[in-house]
């Protein structure tokens, strides 16, 4: 082969190298610009904020209405048994109230959960402040333990009159590290 041909293969193994380069910076950065990226989108959708509790400024309890809560208690992957003690509560706007459920590990082994919330309708959601609520951290559970775990929450009298009735329905994850 001539010179000629080897200087030209030389370049052209040079601008390869370049880009290659520049496509291996690029992926990295993406991939370092990510995690910040995805807080911001979990900040800006509330994605993340099931494991702190709702602040709730001093509210008026709105005696002229009432709205119907349905509870509802599901588990994914695990042997437990969990209900609410009681299935629909009615409540006016902006008043504390309280409903248990109840968890029974029906295993022989200690198992550990997380509970995540969902409301029905899905805009409820915003108006639906939880005090204090199991779901806020795993939950670990001796063999056969049974516990009632209550949830405080109150809901905010700004929420729209014609939404007048709110499923909460939690649903038990098995966490990391359970055996089998």
């Amino acid at each position: 082969m001539s010179q000629r041909v080897l200087r030209g293969m030389e370049r052209q193994n040079r601008v390869l190298l370049l880009k290659l380069g520049i496509v291996a910076v690029v992926m990295f950065s993406f991939g370092f610009l990510l995690v910040p990226f995805y807080d911001q989108i979990c900040k800006a959708t509330g994605l993340r904020d099931i494991d702190t509790s709702d602040h709730v400024r001093n509210t008026q309890v709105d005696a002229t209405r009432m709205v119907r809560v349905e509870l509802d208690a599901n588990v994914n992957k695990l042997p437990w048994q969990f209900h609410p003690l009681t299935a629909v509560v009615n409540v006016h706007p902006g008043e504390i109230t309280q409903v248990v459920y109840e968890v029974v590990n029906t295993t022989d082994r200690p198992m550990t959960g997380q509970a995540v919330p969902s409301y029905g309708p899905q805009r409820a959601g915003e108006y639906f402040k939880k005090l204090d609520c199991f779901c806020f951290s795993k939950q670990s559970f001796a063999p056969h333990e049974s516990r009632k775990m209550p949830v405080v929450f109150v809901i905010d009298p700004k929420l729209p009159r014609d939404i007048v009735s709110i499923a909460l329905s939690y649903t038990f994850f098995a966490v990391e590290g359970n055996k089998s």
